[in-house]
């Protein structure tokens, strides 16, 4: 089994987040705070957002739905763009899903956001595209791909909208959007092979 660039990022993104969550100061560097990008240029704030989380639940949620699917999307791509495009497929996930946000927020001194969860999505709907009718657990209970991915694109719109939580679903469903269009810009056969998946169901 050769070296994995999934499990690489998981562990740098544990590693710096375990790193801010005992340093307040590294924390606030590397959030994404829309006047410092304005003001300062600190570009780099639309990245590194992405390698810390608001605490250890918010960390073992998306490390564990990046590590059972990136893996799979690793080695779709790997072939097409090598190990450095994956990288970069990731990385640039980060930032365009959460570019709306910051143009939305640009001129917010108050507004903070941070998590991998926009690159995260890009590689889930890369992954449900390819397996439409892969079985996802959600909450243990398991759910065919492409019924998840409705639910979630419909919850993440109603939430963006209205919702109170402190979820960034915005960077959802633009990191989704993103991993989708990415996908299908690399192997545009990856459109009527969804299609043909779709018609016919497979569970296994």
């Amino acid at each position: 089994m050769g070296f994995s660039l999934t499990i690489a990022i998981v562990a740098v993104t544990v590693l710096v987040s375990w790193m801010a969550f005992n340093n307040p100061r590294l924390l606030d560097r590397l959030i994404l705070w829309p006047p410092a990008i304005a003001r300062n240029h600190q570009y780099d704030r639309l990245v590194t957002h992405g390698f810390i989380h608001a605490d250890f639940q918010h960390l073992l949620f998306n490390m564990i739905t990046l590590y059972f699917f990136g893996g799979a999307v690793e080695r779709w791509f790997v072939p097409y763009i090598g190990q450095v495009g994956f990288v970069l497929f990731y990385l640039s996930a980060l930032v365009v899903a959460i570019l709306p946000t910051y143009l939305k927020h640009r001129k917010d001194g108050r507004y903070r956001s941070l998590g991998a969860s926009g690159a995260v999505s890009a590689v889930l709907f890369t992954f449900i595209l390819v397996q439409p009718w892969s079985l996802i657990l959600v909450f243990f209970i398991p759910v065919p791909a492409i019924v998840y991915a409705v639910l979630y694109v419909g919850y993440s719109i109603w939430m963006d909208r209205h919702g109170q939580d402190n979820i960034n679903h915005s960077a959802h469903l633009w990191g989704a959007g993103y991993g989708v269009l990415f996908a299908l810009m690399m192997e545009p056969r990856l459109g009527p092979a969804f299609l043909s998946r779709l018609l016919n169901p497979d569970f296994f």
